[in-house]
């Protein structure tokens, strides 16, 4: 059933446009409320309102939200190993497992999340390049945890939004090699692919902005595991953001990790883990967030490092 809620304006949505109060007074993203405007479910005063007609304080807002989406049974996509841990009209999400590439792509012959859903009858949005159709971002092969694809138009367009306009939040789980100072902090450094190796990035004056937020959960002797928060979502963000700082993520050969601390807790990847995804839910704008345990390979590494602490 359909939820009909009716409030007075406040002072302080006075003169504010249509969608921007309705996204402060109910928490809705800006894009559903400039959604519900449209389509007729938003009345001033008994009168239909634009999404960009502007508000009177005194006046009386009604408005008429739509069912919130009824999420589906969680069940296991066994031909890449992959976990749904939701999944409605609009947006499936899954725990993505080492691996497993976000998409195919030109010189990756092996499993992919969209060729894993589509293995399980799971049929995603259309909108997007061919070969990552319903793709709204994407995680490296070698990085596991928790990845939203769209299933409908009206999905991809609002969760590609929300991306861009960075109202997702993201949080990783990253085990870095030595203890960064200070312990909590941010990394504000530009990024753009290396000047001599195309296969990798670099912080690159001049590159595109890119901001790493990070606190430090625990340090051991050898490492730190960091709670990380990406502002912007550069590729390899993570990975090159501390490599710089000279603690590159144990395991990740690539950016410059030892081999030697990766061989000791068995590792034969970056230690990186996408732990927790927030959004605005384009159905109807409820705050969603979706939660990843640690896969076996990066548990096991923790547990040699508080043997050792």
């Amino acid at each position: 059933m359909s939820d009909s809620r009716t409030l007075p304006v406040p002072d302080g949505l006075d003169g504010m446009r249509v969608d921007a109060g309705l996204s402060k007074l109910l928490g809705l993203s800006r894009t559903v409320a400039a959604a519900l405007a449209e389509a007729g479910d938003v009345l001033v005063d008994g009168r239909p309102a634009g999404k960009s007609d502007r508000l009177l304080a005194g006046t009386w807002l009604e408005v008429t939200l739509p069912e919130p989406a009824r999420p589906v049974e969680v069940k296991a996509i066994e031909v890449e190993g992959m976990v749904i841990l939701h999944q409605d009209d609009d947006v499936v999400v899954v725990d993505k497992p080492v691996g497993v590439a976000a998409h195919p792509s030109p010189g990756w012959s092996g499993p992919t999340v969209i060729g894993g859903l589509a293995a399980a009858g799971v049929r995603v949005s259309t909108s997007g390049a061919a070969e990552r159709q319903g793709v709204v971002h994407r995680l490296d092969v070698g990085t596991t945890g928790v990845m939203a694809v769209a299933k409908s138009e009206h999905g991809y367009t609002v969760l590609k939004r929300a991306f861009k306009e960075r109202t997702v939040e993201k949080r990783y789980h990253a085990l870095v090699q030595g203890h960064p100072d200070p312990s909590v902090g941010t990394i504000d450094a530009p990024i753009d692919r290396h000047p001599r190796h195309d296969y990798r990035w670099a912080v690159v004056a001049g590159g595109k902005p890119s901001i790493t937020h990070y606190e430090t959960i625990e340090a051991f002797r050898a490492a730190s595991l960091m709670d990380v928060k990406l502002e912007t979502g550069r590729t390899h963000q993570i990975r090159v953001h501390f490599s710089a700082l000279r603690h590159p993520c144990v395991g990740d050969l690539t950016y410059g990790s030892d081999p030697v601390l990766a061989k000791r807790l068995g590792l034969n990847r970056q230690w990186l883990h996408a732990r927790s995804l927030g959004f605005h839910h384009p159905a109807d704008g409820r705050w969603v967030e979706f939660t990843s345990e640690y896969p076996p390979d990066l548990a096991a590494a923790l547990a040699v490092l508080e043997a050792d602490y």
